[in-house]
Formats: structure tokens, C-alpha cells, sequence
């Protein structure tokens, strides 16, 4: 599959999630990570994200989403089941905005990935990471700032209310910052 072995003219380059605290678009690294961004970009593209939670917030670390089950045991890949790593010596966790593949260890990613909300270097060589924030990561740090329970469930669902993959930096009206401004309080 020509999505697989890098980026071409067609493929996805970046996905932009809409959710109930704010929009934020996630720019794509086909070049070292084409099979986990082919399945992260096809999965938004047949609406598998929508409806979804980030189930999992842990503040000055990361938030996790991609689960349709909300637990953090659930999804599968576009590939059917889960697929293998892509880690890339060149790519390292080193701060605010780096986008990966959750997993429960080696090659099991599926649908669940994770961003990271500062530098994290021990999760280097342990998950795929297979893209970044390109716009949005006020959304992003309000999210890590949440009310969390004893689980890091954020006691107010966070709620994909749609993801869309793009061909390209998405239209300048659909990364505005005027979906940036929703506010949301941590307590």
C-alpha cells in the first residue's frame, strides 16, 4: 500500500480533532512512521475517534485517548488486531506536543495513542512516535489540566466530537484559534 512506504500527493498529513474543550491538528511523520499514520488518519477518516473519550490524564505527563470502550484496554487497528512499532532512532519524546502509539508492550499498537505534555524520555524506544501538534496545544494543555480521578479518568468526560484527516495543512478557517478559546477549569 503506497500510504504504507511514505508519504505521497494523497496521503494524510495531518488530523484535526474537534472535541468538547477546543479543536487542535495534528501534523503527520509518514517518513518514519507510515503504518501508524496511515491507521491514526484512516481510523478519524471512518468516524472511529468520533464519540470517543480521552480516557486517561495525567497532569505534567501525558493525556490518552483513542479507546472506543473508554477503559484503556479497548480498540483495534485499521489492520484488524495490532500491529508492530515503528520506533525511529531519529524521533525522541522530548517535550510538549509529541504524538505516539499507547500499547500494553511491544508491537501491540491498535487504535490508542497518547500526547505527551512535557519532555518524556523514558517512553524512548518503548512507543511509536508518529507525529505532533501542529496547532492547538492550548487545547492540549487545558486538557492535561483537568480533575482527574484515583483511575487519571478525567471526572468530566473530554469528548471527540469529530476527527478529520487532511491531505495537506488543513484550510486556515478549520485551525482557527477562535476553536482554541473554550475554557475549562481545573478543580
Amino acid at each position: 500500500m503506497a500510504a504504507e512506504r511514505g508519504a505521497t500527493a494523497s496521503t494524510w498529513t495531518h488530523v484535526k480533532f474537534e472535541t468538547s474543550v477546543g479543536s487542535f491538528v495534528v501534523e503527520l511523520y509518514h517518513k518514519h512512521a507510515p503504518r501508524s499514520c496511515y491507521n491514526f488518519a484512516a481510523l478519524a477518516d471512518c468516524g472511529y475517534y468520533n464519540g470517543t473519550i480521552f480516557h486517561r490524564v495525567i497532569r505534567d505527563f501525558m493525556i490518552q485517548g483513542g479507546d472506543p470502550t473508554g477503559t484503556g484496554r479497548g480498540g483495534e487497528s485499521i489492520y484488524g488486531g495490532k500491529f508492530e512499532d515503528e520506533i525511529s532512532k531519529n524521533l525522541k519524546h522530548t517535550g510538549a506536543g509529541i504524538l505516539s502509539m499507547a500499547n500494553s508492550g511491544p508491537n501491540t499498537n491498535g487504535s490508542q495513542f497518547f500526547i505527551t505534555l512535557k519532555s518524556t524520555p523514558w517512553l524512548d524506544n518503548k512507543h511509536t512516535i508518529f507525529g505532533r501538534i501542529y496547532s492547538g496545544m492550548g487545547v492540549i494543555q487545558r486538557m492535561g489540566m483537568v480533575a482527574t480521578d484515583g483511575d487519571d479518568k478525567p471526572k468530566a468526560p473530554i469528548t471527540v466530537h469529530k476527527a478529520r484527516p487532511y491531505r495537506g495543512i488543513p484550510p486556515e478557517e478549520d485551525i482557527s484559534e477562535a476553536d482554541s478559546l473554550v475554557a475549562i477549569t481545573a478543580s
